[in-house]
């Protein structure tokens, strides 16, 4: 469905757009994982397409390596961690807004992020007010002394043990407004290529981040 653009930002990225069959409800940015715009990122952004929106989904790591895209192997894992570490999250916000820009045409624009990617939709809410659901942002703690400017939706696994019960309290602390979901599954749960995915879970988060885009996309 998609295809693969340049996107004018700090320095020119990659992108992958999906367009709808019709007229878009709006615009989304779907923000990847450590493992880049890959098969999966393409597919949830499809996804996203199939649903009525213009989508885009940046590819975050060409700033520092063009072209990434991972597997969810360890050494997959490793390289991801790596190039996470070279981005930092001001530049991820600003391929955001450039990504948000792309989009902007269709209406309102809102955001989807996942792991690294649920943070930077939390990040992008507090810098560009972009309303956006975030799956288990594992840093998703460390942005809560900054209150966001657009409604947020968050999904947990509470099985998830990079993000401590402390985390989702420390976030549902600073957001009173926004809806927080825990699904009794692991970290990753939203991907069927992850041994993590839950089926289940999946399917619940994706009808009730769809509602949210309803609300406040279009």
């Amino acid at each position: 469905m998609g295809r693969m653009i340049e996107l004018p930002s700090a320095t020119p990225i990659g992108a992958y757009l999906a367009e709808p069959a019709g007229t878009p409800r709006g615009g989304v940015v779907v923000i990847q994982e450590i493992f880049g715009v890959n098969a999966h990122i393409r597919e949830v952004t499809d996804r996203i397409a199939a649903a009525g929106y213009l989508a885009i989904a940046p590819a975050l790591f060409d700033s520092a390596k063009p072209g990434v895209e991972l597997g969810y192997d360890a050494d997959g894992m490793r390289e991801g961690v790596a190039l996470k570490a070279r981005v930092s999250l001001e530049r991820a916000v600003q391929d955001v807004a450039a990504a948000a820009r792309r989009v902007a045409g269709a209406g309102k624009v809102g955001t989807i992020g996942f792991c690294w990617g649920g943070s930077v939709a939390y990040a992008a809410a507090i810098e560009l007010g972009l309303p956006g659901a975030s799956y288990y942002g594992g840093s998703n703690a460390q942005l809560v002394d900054r209150p966001a400017r657009a409604p947020l939706i968050f999904h947990y696994g509470l099985k998830d043990t990079h993000i401590t019960a402390a985390d989702r309290a420390a976030v549902a602390a600073a957001n009173p407004d926004a809806a927080v979901y825990e699904y009794e599954a692991d970290h990753g749960f939203n991907c069927d290529q992850r041994g993590a995915y839950d089926a289940a879970s999946a399917a619940m988060a994706w009808q009730r981040t769809l509602a949210f885009l309803a609300e406040h996309v279009g």
